[in-house]
């Protein structure tokens, strides 16, 4: 069993009771500008066991009736045609996804706003899209000066040359694809906005990292600015909090610099800040559902170590530059890890030295590791799904659930066919054999029945995996992390295929 940090059921309970008490401090009407995902938040479960990925949407289900959503995409990403690297989707695909996700589970969205508008050409024909699916689509301008000439930004030539967002409920929820969308802008421009009709609204933020009430530099924080490596965050004191508390609380060097803004800017629409910190704007109480630490910390320590092996893979990909990768160097030296503190790393790189050829290893719960390498008929990663479901199931490891006879047919096929040029089987091609093979072969059925059983599994990889093997090894919710090593599909033809099996400690 995968041992278990986080009391989910209490985060759920305290989270919505937290936000009803913030809408009645603001007089029933309150927007919430939601940071991070709302929805396959793996980052949040990875280093908190026992957070499930929608948590905040089961959360938000609580206050369903009395909320209404408000997708935020900014126009340049539109035109830039902005990809979500975990999707491999525009922005403005995203936009539509989510409001479909949104709505099968039953939450109301009210709208969308483009903002950053400038008149580009690709946000008008985006607008006319939504407005044809009958989508309420708002603009909002990029103000020049924003966010520091307050006066204007405050007035009719800022915040109220924006289309003011009709919204029908008390809690306003505004998320967006991505980070840069304006999503604390429309929050701050619709403030002005009611406060021009008479209404007074509040704003809080709902953002799960870094945890406020964590020391700064407990892993799980530690986690996030590995995570927002790219972005360069660094997690800092909020001394705004500590000088009018004098309580030490967390928060991220972006929210600390512009907190004296937002501090003139809500002068500037309320005649006074309802906040003293940035920390009082958020509502975030995650670090009260932590009921077993060394687990996350351990956890966070494991999450530090996949984001380093992300980047590098970027930066041999040419997707990043070392600053990246050095970033997550010094937070190996702040937390005194290396990559051997992740043990399919050790075994996957003892099981390549040992037999001269790519492999791999998969951690199980109970702490089984299994390793395979790669051969003439598969990959390290297809060898390693047959070698670790014969362990599941209890199938001897001699057993060979595909014949020869079935794979060299397709290695045909792939290579004098369709062109290809690595012959090996890769996962989906295993997986799709053992199908074929389950109705009359009750090894092959009972392998494919433990499949379940490798989410949240750990893998490594002394290769580079296609994208092919990621998106499998992602769909059966392992966490995979490789070398940042590319090599030839004609290199590496080994013939061993056979599993080592380490006991658990």
């Amino acid at each position: 069993m995968k041992k278990i940090g986080f009391d989910n059921d209490k985060y759920v309970r305290i989270q919505s009771e937290h936000i009803r008490e913030r809408i009645s401090q603001f007089g029933g009407k309150l927007y919430l500008e939601l940071g991070g995902k709302l929805f396959d938040d793996h980052h949040a479960s990875r280093v908190l066991p026992g957070f499930k990925p929608d948590s905040k949407l089961y959360m938000l289900q609580q206050l369903s009736e009395s909320m209404e959503i408000v997708i935020v995409i900014n126009a340049e990403d539109i035109e830039a045609n902005k990809v979500r690297a975990d999707l491999g989707i525009t922005y403005d695909e995203d936009v539509l996804r989510l409001r479909e996700a949104f709505m099968g589970r039953g939450f109301f969205v009210g709208s969308v706003v483009i903002t950053h508008y400038t008149g580009q050409r690709a946000a008008d024909t985006f607008k006319q899209r939504l407005q044809r699916l009958g989508i309420k689509t708002y603009i909002h301008y990029l103000i020049e000066g924003y966010p520091h000439d307050v006066a204007k930004i405050a007035s009719d030539e800022g915040f109220g040359k924006n289309e003011f967002v009709e919204t029908e409920r008390p809690l306003v929820v505004v998320t967006a694809p991505g980070p840069g969308s304006g999503k604390m802008a429309v929050c701050l421009s619709q403030l002005y906005g009611e406060q021009k009709r008479g209404v007074r609204a509040g704003y809080a933020k709902f953002e799960t990292f870094p945890v406020w009430n964590l020391p700064l530099k407990h892993p799980v924080n530690i986690a996030y600015e590995a995570a927002t490596a790219d972005l360069n965050d660094v997690n800092v004191i909020d001394h705004f909090h500590l000088d009018a508390y004098g309580k030490v609380a967390v928060n991220y060097n972006r929210d600390m610099e512009i907190f004296p803004v937002l501090n003139a800017l809500f002068e500037g629409i309320y005649g006074v800040n309802p906040y003293k910190s940035p920390t009082d704007m958020g509502v975030n109480m995650v670090g009260f559902c932590i009921s077993d630490d060394e687990v996350c910390r351990k956890a966070s320590e494991d999450e530090i170590i996949r984001r380093y092996y992300a980047a590098t893979n970027k930066l041999a990909d040419g997707a990043c530059n070392d600053s990246e990768v050095h970033k997550i160097q010094l937070l190996f030296n702040q937390m005194k890890i290396t990559t051997d503190n992740r043990r399919t790393t050790v075994a996957a790189n003892e099981r390549k030295a040992s037999s001269g050829h790519t492999s791999a290893a998969i951690e199980l719960p109970d702490g089984t590791i299994i390793t395979s390498q790669s051969s003439p008929l598969l990959g390290c990663c297809a060898a390693l799904l047959l070698n670790v479901t014969k362990h599941l199931a209890g199938i001897d490891h001699e057993v060979k659930l595909i014949p020869q006879s079935m794979i060299e047919p397709i290695q045909k096929t792939k290579i004098e066919y369709l062109g290809a040029k690595n012959p090996r089987l890769h996962t989906d091609e295993v997986l799709v054999a053992l199908s074929v093979l389950s109705p009359h072969d009750d090894n092959c059925r009972r392998a494919l029945e433990q499949l379940p059983e490798l989410r949240g599994c750990q893998i490594h990889c002394t290769v580079m995996l296609s994208e092919i093997d990621r998106k499998i090894l992602k769909k059966l919710g392992c966490d995979l992390t490789c070398d940042p090593v590319r090599k030839s599909p004609l290199q590496d033809r080994g013939a061993d295929i056979s599993p080592t099996v380490a006991c658990k400690e």
